[in-house]
């Protein structure tokens, strides 16, 4: 095993299976970060979401995918230019994954990729064991998604933040206020057929508690270009907060609750969830302009 790998993998207390391909996959997903620092992506793009949170604020809860936005909307981005460079990172620490493109059947601004590789092959990478690695499925598969806004809204700033392992390197990503507002527009907006992302609210709950402010006038550039917010008049707090009580009242915890509990390690902290906690919880987040 790498040098690196094994300093990234002591990190994790992983006492299962599941643990252990949660670590792979997050160690994965910081190895392919350095290959686009390597590729200069930074140059033109900045890490959000919850993955970001995580590995670069110390959100305590698992996250899937690596979501980037363009610093300025283009459409000649092709994420397809840093495949290559993804998949020469990956193998450098001994990791044998594939990068596919997602072809989409509907038109969209944002372009996605799926890092795939062997979740048994990759396990005994990590010196996971033979008895371990034997108890997945032969074709299972570890995948990270990778999906990159080439239409972003404006009105966010970003910020250098560093990582240390496998190697020191330089990620761009939004501002936490800014990341606020992404986090606040998928809450209210967010799409999901007809169950609830309890991930969001997770991640609300995380921000109230550690980084309460909220760019609001991002958040309104953000419901504009979806069609949430339009006319002449401001985004006002007092507005977002309507917004935000409603969206409350019509939760339903007990889904929320069921959606984020593979993500977390302690539930203990799941059972306080009610109407009552996330109004208080609402009262918390400071808006700025």
């Amino acid at each position: 095993m790498h040098e690196a790998v094994t300093r990234m993998l002591a990190r994790y207390e992983s006492k299962s299976v599941d643990d252990t391909v949660r670590a792979l996959r997050e160690i994965i997903q910081e190895v392919a970060l350095l290959g686009l620092w390597r590729a200069k992506f930074f140059e033109h793009a900045a890490f959000y979401g919850g993955t970001a949170l995580r590995i670069l604020y110390g959100l305590d809860r698992f996250s899937e995918d690596l979501d980037f936005s363009l610093l300025a909307p283009s459409s000649d981005f092709n994420l397809a230019r840093y495949t290559a460079s993804l998949e020469e990172e990956l193998l450098a620490f001994g990791f044998n994954v594939r990068v596919e493109m997602v072809d989409k059947a509907v038109a969209s601004a944002v372009q996605s990729a799926f890092l795939k590789a062997n979740t048994r092959n990759e396990l005994l990478v990590i010196e996971a064991g033979k008895e371990l690695a034997g108890q997945v499925a032969a074709g299972q598969m570890v995948k990270v998604k990778i999906e990159v806004d080439t239409d972003p809204p404006m009105g966010f700033t970003t910020l250098t933040r560093y990582l240390l392992q496998p190697i020191p390197f330089a990620v761009r990503s939004y501002a936490l206020p800014d990341l606020f507002a992404g986090k606040m527009h998928a809450l209210l907006f967010r799409k999901w057929k007809n169950r609830v992302k309890g991930r969001d609210w997770y991640d609300f709950v995380w921000y109230a508690a550690n980084h309460p402010q909220l760019n609001l006038a991002h958040l309104e550039q953000r419901m504009r270009q979806t069609g949430n917010w339009s006319g002449d008049e401001p985004l006002s707090p007092a507005a977002f907060r309507d917004l935000l009580l409603d969206a409350i009242e019509r939760l339903d915890v007990n889904q929320a609750r069921q959606d984020v509990a593979p993500f977390v390690k302690v539930q203990q902290m799941l059972a306080l969830w009610s109407h009552e906690f996330f109004r208080d919880v609402a009262s918390r987040v400071e808006c700025t302009v």
